[in-house]
Formats: structure tokens, C-alpha cells, sequence
């Protein structure tokens, strides 16, 4: 292949790879589903296209950790000056209790990542999460704000977040469908959602950011990729926002559903 045109395909990939990292991040219907099916379905109707590389999926998931920081850079802004901001403490100290049930459950990421080489698992637990999200639908009834968390409630939050470690099960569809539970406004679920997923997105992106250097470091190519990523990942949260005041989970929850069973049956 010709070097532009190998440049031009590479540029393309990367747009289409930052778009679905982008969008599956923060929507839910899990991203780690979608970096898995949508090759199959690729490869299915002839179109060659590998899953991203460790490098490439580290650079994505930096565009996403900079669109949830621009899009709630009030908090983070609070967090960053904790020390004579006390809802800055308080925020912190939450998002610090509920990271500690995905910490507990990191040794186990090997074993469930297993789950991953399956399409047909990992359309089951895409169907489990369409599943979470009529239940957390059904739930939306809340009107309690992000002022009223409490450690509790950061723990048990967490502990939802932790599931999403299985690949195929959405990590903001089960946060959000777990605030739901907990009587939270689905707005406010979905804003300590994203706000947890702050560490767990900069730890997945960081900790695979020395691969970079094998690669060839940030190529345009990477740095298309995480623009693209960045910017469909600041929609996606705006997008979901809206969606929850209008039509909450339920939309979603057909489409994991639909996605899912497509997955089992057809790969």
C-alpha cells in the first residue's frame, strides 16, 4: 500500500476507533462490548480491522479522561483545591471510597478479561446490562442530589462500578442504574458515575501508556484518534444527560438487549 494511503487508512481507523471509544465510554452500552463486536461485524462483511492495540487504546482513553474533565471541570476544579474547598473534600473523599471496590477487584481483571476472546460472552453480559438498565429505570424515582451522598452510597456505587471489570457490562450503565437505586436524581447518578470513573479511566489509560514507545510514541494518527475520542466523548455525556431527563435508560437497555442477542447468534 502506498504511504499516503497507508497514512489516510490509518487516520481513518483511528477516527472510527476514537468515535466508538468515545460514544461507548460514557454511554451505556459498554465500550469494551463494542471494541469487540464491532471487529467481528467488520470482518463479517469483509471489511479487515483489528481490535485497537494496548498503545491505541491507552491514547483513547485519554481523549475520554479529557472530555469527562471539560465537562465537569467545576468539580474537578473543587477537588483540585480541596484543601480550602470543603464540598471539594467532600467530593474527593467519595470518589476516593468508591474506587476502593475496583482496587479490591483488580487481581481478578485477568481472569475476567478471559471473558473478552468470547463474542458470544460478551454478548451475554451486554444482554445482562440491557437488563440493569430497565431495572434502573424502573428505579429512577430519586431526587436526592450529589450534596446528599454519603459514604454508603459511594461504597455501593462502587461496588457496581467494580461489575463493569466483566467485559460486555456497562461501567456507567450499572454506576448510574446503582445511584438510581439509591433514590439519586438519574442526572445526579450519572454525575458521581462520571466523576468515579475519572481514576478508573486515567488509571486504564496510564498504566498501558508505556506501550506507546514500542509503537513509535504519539503518531498523528494517535493524536486524531484522541481528538475524535475527546470530542465524541463530551457529546455522549451531554447526549446522555439530556437523554435521562427525556427518556431515560430504557432506550438503551433495548439496544443493549437487541446488540447483544445479535452477538450470541450470529458470532
Amino acid at each position: 500500500m502506498p504511504h499516503g494511503d497507508h497514512y489516510r487508512a490509518g487516520v481513518l481507523t483511528a477516527v472510527i476507533w476514537g468515535l466508538i471509544q468515545g460514544l461507548t465510554e460514557f454511554l451505556p452500552v459498554s465500550s469494551t462490548a463494542h471494541l469487540v463486536i464491532v471487529p467481528e461485524f467488520l470482518n463479517e462483511i469483509g471489511i479487515a480491522m483489528d481490535p485497537p492495540s494496548l498503545a491505541v487504546s491507552a491514547v483513547l482513553h485519554l481523549g475520554t479522561l479529557v472530555a469527562v474533565v471539560a465537562y465537569y471541570r467545576r468539580d474537578v476544579a473543587s477537588v483540585v483545591r480541596f484543601r480550602t474547598n470543603p464540598d471539594g473534600r467532600r467530593v474527593a473523599l467519595l470518589v476516593g471510597v468508591g474506587t476502593i471496590p475496583v482496587l479490591i477487584g483488580l487481581p481478578l481483571a485477568s481472569l475476567v478479561e478471559r471473558l473478552q476472546s468470547s463474542v458470544t460472552s460478551v454478548g451475554w453480559q451486554l444482554m445482562a446490562t440491557g437488563l440493569i438498565l430497565y431495572i434502573g429505570q424502573l428505579l429512577a424515582t430519586g431526587h436526592r442530589r450529589l450534596a446528599d451522598f454519603r459514604v454508603l452510597d459511594a461504597i455501593l456505587v462502587g461496588m457496581a462500578q467494580a461489575l463493569a471489570l466483566i467485559p460486555g457490562i456497562s461501567r456507567s450503565g450499572v454506576t448510574i442504574s446503582a445511584g438510581n437505586a439509591r433514590r439519586f436524581e438519574p442526572t445526579e447518578a450519572a454525575r458521581f458515575s462520571f466523576l468515579l470513573g475519572i481514576p478508573a479511566i486515567a488509571g486504564a489509560g496510564f498504566s498501558q501508556l508505556f506501550q506507546l514507545e514500542d509503537s513509535g510514541g504519539f503518531s498523528p494518527e494517535l493524536v486524531v484518534g484522541m481528538a475524535v475520542a475527546a470530542v465524541s466523548g463530551y457529546l455522549a455525556i451531554a447526549i446522555l444527560l439530556r437523554a435521562l431527563t427525556r427518556i431515560g435508560l430504557n432506550p438503551f437497555a433495548f439496544y443493549c438487549l437487541v446488540v447483544g442477542l445479535a452477538a450470541v447468534l450470529i458470532f
